[in-house]
């Protein structure tokens, strides 16, 4: 990790290297840092904005969908002349245009069992915004098995929530939180119960904080906690998470802590 600024990047990350908690040093942590985002959708979109201005080095877009006019209402790397373009394309010029400097990487595939893995070794860090608890519990169980911290991020109606699974250091993992259930699990999807577009905004933007936080051993984790947030009542609340002893992805059968 070199602490060798050009003269742009002093200019453009300038806010954070006044921070004492980031700093140069912090500047280029993120700069060596990458991160991988699963859903180029309504959080993955604030999220992605917001680790590709910080200056996160490289950024894994990963999506199979195309933009529709019904997503621009909140997926917000995206706008009129991208629609019918394939998500990580439309995402990927965004991204470019707000910071040349970084290096965004485009995976235009549904993740499956067979590709899971090899996707997820390539990143220090996952964020999971997708739309279905099939791919989250894909996501979850290969974040374990690389011990790869994973922020995860939902939103529907008009509230969100929000945790980092570490289940490797003692906590519980996503699979610990929504046990996988015969059959299909995913309930409603925002096509079906709606989503008030500046929700998935606050909950993709809480997700690069927490996302940012985690590369720089900054302040305290949600790892072990979910945050939830009811916009119309304005309230967040935090609860505890406990690990599932018999769990199947991370229980001790599975020595991840090992």
């Amino acid at each position: 990790m070199t602490l060798d600024f050009t003269e742009n990047e002093i200019q453009r990350y300038s806010r954070h290297i006044l921070l004492p908690e980031v700093g140069g040093t912090g500047q280029a942590a993120l700069r060596a840092a990458s991160v991988l985002i699963v859903g180029a959708g309504g959080l993955g979109s604030p999220a992605a904005l917001y680790l590709a201005a910080a200056g996160v080095g490289r950024i894994g877009l990963v999506d199979d969908d195309v933009v529709e006019l019904s997503n621009l209402q909140r997926q917000i790397l995206h706008d009129t002349a991208t629609v019918g373009h394939r998500k990580v394309e439309s995402a990927k010029s965004r991204l470019t245009a707000l910071n040349p400097d970084i290096q965004i990487d485009t995976w235009p595939v549904r993740l499956s069992p067979d590709t899971v893995d090899e996707l997820v070794s390539q990143y220090d860090l996952v964020c999971d915004g997708c739309d279905n608890f099939s791919t989250r519990y894909l996501v979850n169980a290969a974040c374990v098995r690389a011990r790869k911290p994973l922020v995860s991020a939902a939103a529907q109606r008009f509230g969100g929530q929000l945790s980092t699974f570490r289940p490797w250091q003692g906590g519980p993992c996503y699979h610990c939180l929504y046990p996988q259930t015969d059959g299909e699990a995913d309930g409603l999807s925002c096509s079906d119960a709606g989503v008030f577009g500046a929700v998935t905004g606050v909950m993709g933007t809480l997700q690069a904080t927490e996302a940012l936080k985690e590369l720089l051993g900054l302040g305290t984790s949600l790892a072990g906690r979910l945050l939830m947030w009811d916009a119309l009542s304005s309230r967040f609340t935090t609860i505890a998470l406990h690990r599932d002893p018999t769990c199947p992805v991370c229980g001790p059968e599975q020595d991840v802590c090992a």
